[in-house]
Formats: structure tokens, sequence, C-alpha cells
């Protein structure tokens, strides 16, 4: 009995969860493990046997579900699993029977635990219980601790710590002043308190200004300013301030959004403390300020460029901290949204467009801020005209922009493909022919017509006046609300690619391996977008579609979470992808191997692409495609 035990407790060792259950929990859950042996071809479950009585782990062999029909296998219930997995899970839970028969693929033996035993061993273990609630979510959990303990990027030592509340990162009182304290006393504050900064605070302790050592080069020694002015007549007023319950990766969004260095933390509006980059990125920091001021003061283009190309190095730095992939695609984008903007200033001086007022527009993934380490260029120009003049305000603007897109190619975005771009004439249109353009791909397109134009469905401004664009959006969210052949459309594109998932859910790659981008982000990226435009949701993040498909009773919030997990994982793995190519100087940047992944990664990557294909038979049993 007792080598039965060691062996099963070295099988239980290799395989997660279990391979992290507390000592207690183990050792409850061992003696009442039972082995059963089942030949190739017999039903372990079926949906006829009531509710679900047994907790299975495959020890050896394979079981699959039985023949499942077409609609099974979009809806993702159809799978295989091999040794280490367990099942059915979600059944134990809702007391319910199973939806789908599993059977032995092969002669094959199952651990078993009662439906008693398995509610006991949940209670007794916070890791089981939570794999159980929240399985693709908990297993990915491990995936990126394992990729931090590696020092995934420039190093480790700092997990989580950018998903911790600023609050947790504070370690000393802020140094303030009052706004009429003269320029002396607070340079000599900041001497003895040897900081690089002063708030400047009213009564109630609000802050209303700070000083740094930025603002006393720049406003004070080369202005030659008198040491007895008020602080209040050289700080940078408003600082922007964070609650004290915001994340450190908001610290670090709000600092390569404004390019600054430091932001005020405050509690109910009280100032509690300050913090800079430093003090946020702790492992390897990169100066995230000097990158973005560098960009921001950039007079060519190729210093643009130049700072661009350490963007690879800093998410490495960020990755290692603990930072969630859709943070990191935020925060790149910020990045390439500052790049772009200080490229139209600098294409601006060149070209005679002075008096035009125009937007610009990104479409694609920078509309939704998820632009990772490689990208192409996805943009637009909405202008403001009398009417009859549309021609002769595109005549001056084309130049302008095809400069824009080769400075930005030149900064590392490539040129789209597709030429969805700013200097192609159909993408520079004034605000009433972009309405008629959506207008006409809404209430004529063809699938195949709206399989090309669904990027543009995505749109976000860049520089310019916002207000025409949000007019737009506006406009186009209540007339495809309204329209279901237009959604059924949509969501018929969204089914034309496919999670490369076999008949019975093994993962298939071809001999180039699998594109992560079009086969795996894709469906989840466009199936939240059909789900925006069919509720009319302004959101336009991928992430803050689902949830406010949720929160207008689009999509269940248990879909919703793995949908995120799935998603989440799919955009880091792309990430590391993408790092690894540029590293070896490659260009398969979104290609993978299912070959080169661990065992878990391979079984998380196959739980994820289900989760796509189930997203996708919820739109299919939904629009009857």
């Amino acid at each position: 009995m007792s080598d039965a035990l060691d062996t099963t407790r070295e099988f239980l060792s290799a395989h997660a969860p279990f391979d992290r259950l507390e000592a207690d929990a183990l050792e409850f859950l061992l003696p009442r493990l039972e082995t059963r042996f089942y030949a190739s071809g017999d039903r372990i479950t079926d949906p006829d046997h009531g509710p679900a009585q047994r907790f299975h782990i495959i020890r050896q062999g394979r079981i699959r579900g039985e023949t499942p029909s077409e609609d099974e296998q979009i809806s993702g219930k159809a799978w295989e699993l091999i040794p280490g997995e367990s099942f059915p899970i979600g059944a134990l839970l809702g007391r319910r029977p199973v939806h789908t028969v599993h059977r032995a693929l092969e002669d094959t033996i199952c651990l078993e635990l009662s439906v008693e035993d398995f509610d006991r061993l949940r209670s007794r273990s916070q890791v089981f219980n939570d794999f159980c609630s929240r399985r693709l979510a908990s297993l990915l959990d491990r995936v990126h601790q394992g990729l931090l303990s590696q020092g995934m990027g420039n190093g480790g030592g700092g997990s989580g710590q950018l998903n911790t509340p600023l609050g947790a990162r504070i370690a000393k009182e802020p140094v303030t002043c009052s706004p009429d304290t003269p320029l002396r006393t607070a340079l000599t504050t900041m001497r003895d308190q040897r900081v690089g900064s002063i708030v400047a605070v009213d009564g109630a302790q609000r802050p209303v200004g700070i000083f740094t050592m930025t603002d006393l080069l720049g406003r004070v020694a080369l202005q030659e300013v008198d040491l007895d002015t008020p602080l209040q007549q050289v700080m940078t007023p408003d600082p922007i301030a964070l609650a004290d319950s915001a994340l450190g990766f908001e610290g670090i969004e709000t600092m390569a959004e404004h390019g600054m260095k430091h932001i005020c933390v405050v509690a109910d509006g009280r100032l509690v403390g300050v913090l800079g980059e430093r003090d946020l990125l702790t492992s390897n920091p990169l100066t995230l300020d000097r990158m973005v001021r560098g960009i921001l003061r950039a007079e060519a283009v190729g210093t643009i460029a130049d700072h661009l190309r350490e963007v690879p190095r800093m998410i490495g730095a960020v990755i290692s901290q603990g930072a969630e992939a859709d943070q990191i695609l935020r925060l790149i984008t910020r990045i390439n949204d500052h790049a772009t903007r200080r490229v139209l200033a600098l294409m601006r001086r060149q070209h005679d467009i002075n008096g035009i007022d125009f937007t610009w527009l990104a479409f694609g993934s920078q509309a939704r801020e998820e632009q990772a380490l490689r990208t192409d260029q996805d943009n637009g120009i909405l202008f403001q005209c009398e009417k009859g003049q549309e021609d002769a305000t595109r005549e001056r603007l084309l130049p302008f922009a095809q400069d824009v897109n080769k400075a930005l190619d030149e900064c590392g975005f490539d040129l789209c493909p597709g030429n969805i771009m700013a200097g192609n004439p159909e993408c520079c249109l004034s605000g009433p022919e972009w309405d008629r353009r959506f207008s006409r791909w809404i209430e004529q397109g063809t699938p195949e017509h709206l399989l090309k134009s669904s990027i543009f469905f995505d749109l976000r401004t860049i520089d310019g006046d916002a207000d025409p664009v949000e007019s737009l959006r506006s406009q186009m969210l209540r007339k495809t609300a309204f329209n279901s052949r237009f959604r059924r459309q949509m969501a018929a594109n969204q089914m034309s690619i496919r999670p490369p998932l076999g008949l019975f859910g093994e993962i298939r790659s071809g001999a180039d391996g699998i594109n992560i981008k079009l086969q795996g982000l894709t469906p989840f990226v466009d199936g939240a977008r059909v789900m925006a435009l069919a509720a009319e949701l302004p959101a336009t993040r991928s992430h803050e579609r689902l949830d406010q498909a949720v929160a207008s009773e689009v999509l269940r919030e248990n879909d919703a979470r793995d949908y995120h997990a799935a998603l989440r994982y799919l955009q880091m793995l792309r990430l590391r992808t993408q790092q690894r190519a540029l590293d070896a100087g490659r260009e398969d940047s979104n290609r993978i191997r299912p070959e080169d992944l661990g065992t878990l990664e391979a079984r998380v990557l196959k739980e994820a692409f289900r989760q796509a294909r189930k997203l996708q038979g919820q739109l299919a049993v939904q629009y009857q495609l």
C-alpha cells in the first residue's frame, strides 16, 4: 500500500494543480483516490447517467468526447484529454450531468475521487479550489510565475509588484511646502531631505503643484530666476495624482502618457506620497521618462526611431515585474502614440496644410491599444471642409499623409500591406465621406467586403479634434445595433478564422508552426468587436469590450472570465515570441511551434484555443450560422 501511495504521489507531483497542493490536502487526497481501469472504447461518463458522481484524473491513456457533432466542435465542448488532466470539474461543481460522453480512446487508467471527497478537498485546499473555480486562469498564473522565476525579460525579483497598490509602494512621507514658499527655501528642503521633487499643497494637503530637478534647470537656472521667487511661479501646477488604491502599472502608464518622472499619490484627495519611475520599476529601470521626453523633443525622424528601438528591452523589464499582457500592450501603444504625434508635428513643418482642420485616426490594434512589439500601420485622416471642397482639401493633405506614412515606416511601423493608411485617398476623407462609407458597409456590404474592412470599425483619435470621431463612432454604433443583417455578416466573418484544433481538440500545427496572431488572437478580437457593435458598446479595447458585454448582459461573467484569461495568455505568448524573433533577427515574429512549449504551456495553449472556439460557437448559435 505504501509503495502504491508513493507512486501516486510521484505522479501527482508532475501535474498541475496537484504538484502544489498543501501538504495536509495531499495527505487527505492520496488514500482516497481509487485506481480504475477502462478498456479502449469504454464509456467513463455519460449525460444520461445523471449528475456527475466522480472526479477523474487520467494516469495513463487518452480520453476524448464521443463522436461530437459539428455544433459541439464549434462550441469547444469536444476535446481530447491526456495523462495529468482531470474531468468533469464543471459538472461536479454544478451538480449536473456532463455535456458529452467521455470515452477511453485507448486502454486507460484513472485515479478517481467521490464527489463528497471532491468537495472536502476543495474546502481543505485553496490551491485546488482555485484551480476548480478558475481553471484556465489558475494554469495561466502558473505559467506567468514560471516566466518571472526564469527572469523573463531583463530580470526577475519584482514578481507582481506592478499589480500591487501604489499605497503599498510608498516608503516615506512626501516632502511638501506651500505654493508661496520662496524658491530658496524649497531648494534647501529638497537638499536636506535628499529628494528630487517637492510638492506644493493647500491647507487640506491636496497637491496643487510639483517642482522637480528638471524644473530647476529649465525654469530657474537657465532663466536666471531670483531665488526669492514664490514656488508657485516656477512649479508645474495641477500635478497628475492617482489614488493610493491604483495599481503600480497605472502609475507607469500615467508616466508614459504624460512624459513625467513623478506622480502624486492621494487618499481621498490628500497627498500621501510621491513615487518616481525607479520606485515602480525597481528591476532594471530604463528611464521611461527619458524615452518619452526624447520622443517628444526629437527634431528628426531618425531620433524617434532610435528611442523606439529601446522599447523591447524596456518591455522586458516591465514583464519581469509582473505586468499583465494587456497592460503591456497599452504601454507600447502609449509610446507609439507619442511617436506618431511627434512625426505628425515634424511633417507639418514641411507641408502647406495650415488652416485645414483634420484629425489623425488610428485603426486596428493601435485604436484598440493592443499594439505588440512588431506592428504595421493602420491609420487615416478625417478632415473638415466646406461642401464641395473635399477633393481640393484632400489634394493638399495627401502629400503630407504619405510623408507621415514613410516616416512611420522609418520608425519601425511597417507600411500596411492592405494600404489602410492616411496616404491612400480612400483613407483621407471628410467627416460626411467617412459617415457615408461606414453606412455603405453596414447597409450594403458583402461578407467579403466586411472581412476586409472590419479593421475600420476599431478607430481612435491620435491627434486633432476628437469630437468628429466620437460623433462618427456614435452614428456607426446606432446603425450597427439596428441592422441584424450586418451583425450576422460580421459574426460569419468571425467564424472564417478557426483556432488550430483538430477533430477532438488536439492542436494542429503546420510545417511552419502556428500564426498566433491570426489563429489565436483574431477570434477573440473579432468576437469582442461583434458584441460591441451589436450592443452599442463604446469600448475599443478587447478586454474592456468583454467587460461591457457582461455589464450589458450580452455575455455571462464566467465565460468572460475564461475569455480574458485565454486572450491574456495568447497576448503574452505573442510578446515573448516577438522578443525572441527580434533578438534572433527573424521576421516570423508571430509564429510559434507548440512542440517548443513545455507540458504546462501546451495545456494552457490548447485550453485557450478551446475558449476561442467556444466564443465562436456562442456567436454561431446567436446568429444561427
